[in-house]
Formats: C-alpha cells, sequence, structure tokens
C-alpha cells in the first residue's frame, strides 16, 4: 500500500498546478498537437516541454512524434488507476489505515475518548 500513496502523491503533484490541470482536461477531448497547447496558453515552447515532462513523468500524459510535431494524449489506464486508488483511500475497508489508528487508540492514547 505504501508505494500506492507514492504513486498517488506524485500523479496529484503534478495535477497542483492549475496549468497542467487544465492541459490534462483539454487532453480529455482527445489527442491534441503542442502547438494547440501552446496557442492556447501563450507559453514559451521549454515552458510547455517542462510542463509535458513532468505530466508524462507522473505518468498522466503520453507523447508520440509525427514529423516536426509532438501530440499528446492522456493515459487513460494509469488515470483509471488513479481514480481507483483514491476511492480505496477516501472510502472505508477492513484493511483500512484508520482500522490501525482506532486499535492504537483503543490502548488508551486518547484519555478514554
Amino acid at each position: 500500500m505504501e508505494q500506492i500513496y507514492i504513486d498517488i502523491s506524485h500523479m496529484l503533484k503534478a495535477l497542483s498546478d492549475s496549468k497542467r490541470l487544465k492541459i490534462t482536461d483539454m487532453l480529455s477531448c482527445g489527442e491534441i498537437c503542442a502547438c494547440e497547447i501552446l496557442d492556447y496558453f501563450h507559453v514559451t515552447q521549454p515552458t510547455l516541454s517542462h510542463d509535458m515532462k513532468v505530466l508524462i513523468d507522473a505518468g498522466i500524459v503520453t507523447s508520440r512524434r509525427a514529423g516536426k510535431n509532438i501530440y499528446y494524449s492522456l493515459d487513460e489506464d494509469n488515470l483509471k488507476r488513479l481514480i481507483l486508488a483514491l476511492n480505496q483511500i477516501f472510502t472505508d475497508k477492513d484493511n483500512c489505515i484508520c482500522r490501525e489508528l482506532v486499535k492504537a487508540c483503543e490502548g488508551g492514547c486518547c484519555d478514554g475518548k
């Protein structure tokens, strides 16, 4: 489970930037050429390259080159895993980390509360 926390935090850190989150939203409609993203945000190519590298390294986006153009799309499989993992974290279950806290608290750490 510890690796899941690490992987999720890496993805969420990449998405914590509003521009990268907006790019991810744009890609939800399908593959987009880097030139279109550049035009939309009015940023330099190195700035966009940095943002896209962060998203790719986090497993959120994939890229492909066609001639001089780079096309980006969402990594659907990784995003599905992210959604499932977040659901697992935010849902009570038998092996939940919160159960460990309850057991520890039964030892008297909370003054009987």
